[in-house]
């Protein structure tokens, strides 16, 4: 699944936009890597193709409205990350610990002892740290993805996932059995608002295209929130329409206007017009869906099935299921990342304390990497993108 070729309309286009928003940039190459910082929404030429880019205040415009993923091409690595070893990190609840996986080898070349029940490794939203999330241990274990160096824990309570809000001014911290949303400063994670919800299991999360809400799921209740992003607040609230609902992993469509959420018990992922939050509908996708990653040309969504061993793949211009990748003798994919290149789907075995590495173009598996006990929340580190959304990686 290789990008989509430019057409020279398309690459002038793209030229007209480098000179409007007057990053600096004198190629396409370099826009796409060089990072930028948040930017006023109501600064001239801060939109696409000369439009005033309506959206949360500091928020960096997209590259395209019509592909939000745009930045994410095979390759395109910010000047951030450049200079990164690239390598895949695995946090294993059960073992409380990371493996860390040179993608060269397929060998786990580093073991990392951090916090009680560590769930995801999270990239921050400036790219240069990667955070373990230690549920259980109430604490943050922060790591360099250059050299490699393990800082001091930082107190968090209840940090079973993280996210980043687009303007990278917080962090939000998906406190589950808080049945709290933790707004903190990005950087050192001081508490600046804690929102109290009513439903049952916050765990997974993304933004609107203008970063001004974000769809929330909640696991043990079966419900999603729309939470105001400026306000700290939410601000809408439903119950999914299937007896016994696990909703999990949240993923925005290229174009914007679809959020796909997982569901683990519903055997599908639930399509949602986040804008209207009208009752979504169910697209059955494999028994106990759990993980949602898009392709580097933005054609494909891949969907892990973690209770039958299999991926979906949705192709996003018709909303439809175009083919289905079965694990050979079975397994538990669950959550990961796409390599660079885009040429490999990384997934955690939850229940089999292994690492599956998928190839995007055939659907073949590679190789199953042993690591420790109860592999979740995988990161596929350095990744292409401006910033970082959170969770395992969501890079815009």
């Amino acid at each position: 699944m290789r990008a989509i070729p430019r057409t020279p309309l398309h690459t002038a286009l793209l030229a007209v936009v480098c000179v409007l928003v007057a990053v600096g940039c004198s190629s396409l190459s370099s826009r796409h890597n060089t990072p930028s910082r948040p930017r006023s929404s109501t600064s001239p030429g801060a939109g696409t193709m000369g439009v005033a880019f309506d959206g949360l205040p500091g928020m960096p415009p997209p590259l395209d409205p019509h592909d939000l993923y745009a930045a994410d091409r095979p390759g395109a690595l910010s000047a951030a990350v450049r200079n990164f070893p690239n390598l895949i990190y695995v946090p294993n609840t059960i073992s409380n610990t990371v493996s860390i996986i040179d993608p060269a080898t397929d060998k786990v070349i580093r073991t990392i002892r951090v916090g009680r029940q560590p769930q995801h490794v999270v990239p921050s939203w400036d790219l240069k740290t990667l955070w373990v999330n230690n549920d259980l241990g109430n604490s943050l274990t922060p790591i360099d993805p250059a050299t490699g160096k393990v800082g001091k824990p930082v107190d968090v309570h209840d940090p079973y996932n993280l996210y980043f809000t687009p303007d990278g001014k917080h962090a939000v911290v998906m406190a589950s059995q808080d049945r709290q949303l933790v707004f903190r400063d990005a950087h050192t994670m001081a508490v600046d608002k804690a929102v109290p919800v009513s439903c049952g299991g916050v765990n997974h999360a993304d933004f609107s295209p203008d970063g001004k809400y974000f769809i929330v799921s909640c696991e043990f209740s079966g419900e999603l929130l729309k939470v105001d992003t400026a306000a700290m607040k939410v601000v809408g609230q439903q119950r999914l329409a299937y007896q016994g609902s696990m909703p999990q992993d949240v993923k925005l469509s290229p174009d914007g206007r679809t959020f796909y959420i997982a569901d683990m018990s519903a055997d599908g992922v639930w399509v949602l017009n986040g804008d209207t939050f009208a009752a979504p509908t169910l697209l059955k996708t494999g028994r106990g869906a759990h993980g949602t990653y898009v392709s580097r040309d933005s054609r494909y969504l891949y969907v892990s099935n973690r209770g039958e061993g299999s991926i979906s793949v949705l192709e996003f211009a018709t909303g439809k299921l175009v083919n289905k990748w079965w694990l050979p003798g079975g397994g538990s994919p669950d959550m990961g990342g796409v390599s660079t290149d885009g040429n490999i789907l990384w997934l955690s075995g939850r229940y089999n304390s292994e690492v599956y590495k998928i190839d995007t173009r055939s659907g073949k598996l590679i190789d199953r990497i042993p690591v420790g006990a109860g592999p979740h929340g995988l990161c596929v580190y350095p990744q292409p993108g401006r910033y970082s959304l959170g969770h395992t990686g969501i890079f815009r």
